[in-house]
C-alpha cells in the first residue's frame, strides 16, 4: 500500500476513535523527522539537545493538535507533523542561543529555521558525498569553499534541493512545504540542480580521481 493510502488509513481509525493509530503514524514517519531535525539543528546545539527529546515534545503537541487536523487536514500528515517539529527546533534555538538573539529573530527563511545552518549543514552533506579521494585530505576546506558558494543561490533553490535530497520529499510534499503547485516545485528542482552543477564545477580539482 502506498505511503499516503497507509496515512490515510490509520487517520481514519483515529477519526474513528482509535487511538492506538495515532501511535502507529507517529512512528512511521518518526525517522524521517529525526533525520530533518540532524541536518537543521544549528551546530552549536550540537551535545546539548537530543533530536529524540524533540520529537517527544512533538509527538505530545501532535496528539493534543490531532482534533484539529482531523477537523480540516489540508496538509498531508508527515508535512503537517514537519511543521509542529520545525516550530519545536525553532523554540530550541531560541532558548539556547540567546547571546544570538538578534540572529533569531531575523528568521525569516522559507521554513522560519535557521539559513545559515541549513547552508552549512548542506555544504557538510555535498562534501562528504561528492568529493574526490584527493580532496577529503583537504575536507574542512572543501567545506568552507561549497557554503560560500552555497550562499550565492537563491534561498528557495536551496531548500528545494535540501528538502528533495536529505529530507527525500517527493515533489508533491516539497511543493505543500513551500506553498507552490506541484509543477512550480518541479521546475524548481530542476533549476537547482542545474545551479549546483555549476557550482560544483567552479571548485578546484573537484573532478580529481572521479
Amino acid at each position: 500500500m502506498a505511503l499516503e493510502g497507509f496515512d490515510d488509513e490509520l487517520i481514519g481509525r483515529l477519526g474513528a476513535g482509535d487511538e492506538h493509530a495515532f501511535v502507529e503514524l507517529f512512528s512511521r514517519h518518526r525517522q524521517r523527522l529525526k533525520r530533518m531535525l540532524e541536518f537543521r539543528m544549528d551546530g552549536r546545539l550540537r551535545g546539548r539537545e537530543d533530536p529524540s527529546d524533540i520529537l517527544q515534545e512533538v509527538y505530545i503537541d501532535a496528539h493534543h493538535r490531532m482534533g484539529h487536523y482531523l477537523k480540516r487536514p489540508q496538509l498531508s500528515f508527515y508535512v503537517w507533523l514537519r511543521q509542529l517539529t520545525i516550530q519545536r527546533l525553532i523554540d530550541v534555538h531560541r532558548r539556547h542561543l540567546k547571546a544570538d538573539k538578534r540572529d533569531i529573530n531575523q528568521e525569516v527563511s522559507i521554513n522560519r529555521t535557521n539559513p545559515a545552518a541549513t547552508s552549512a549543514s548542506l555544504a557538510m552533506q555535498l562534501a562528504a558525498h561528492l568529493a574526490s579521494p584527493s580532496q577529503m585530505a583537504m575536507h574542512a576546506e572543501l567545506v568552507t569553499l561549497i557554503h560560500q558558494a552555497l550562499e550565492e543561490m537563491d534561498e528557495m533553490d536551496r531548500e528545494v534541493l535540501v528538502l528533495r535530497h536529505f529530507e527525500e520529499m517527493k515533489n508533491s510534499e516539497v511543493a505543500e512545504v513551500l506553498g507552490l503547485k506541484p509543477a512550480a516545485a518541479s521546475n524548481r528542482y530542476v533549476r537547482a540542480l542545474s545551479r549546483l552543477g555549476e557550482i560544483l564545477e567552479t571548485l578546484p580539482g573537484f573532478h580529481d580521481d572521479n
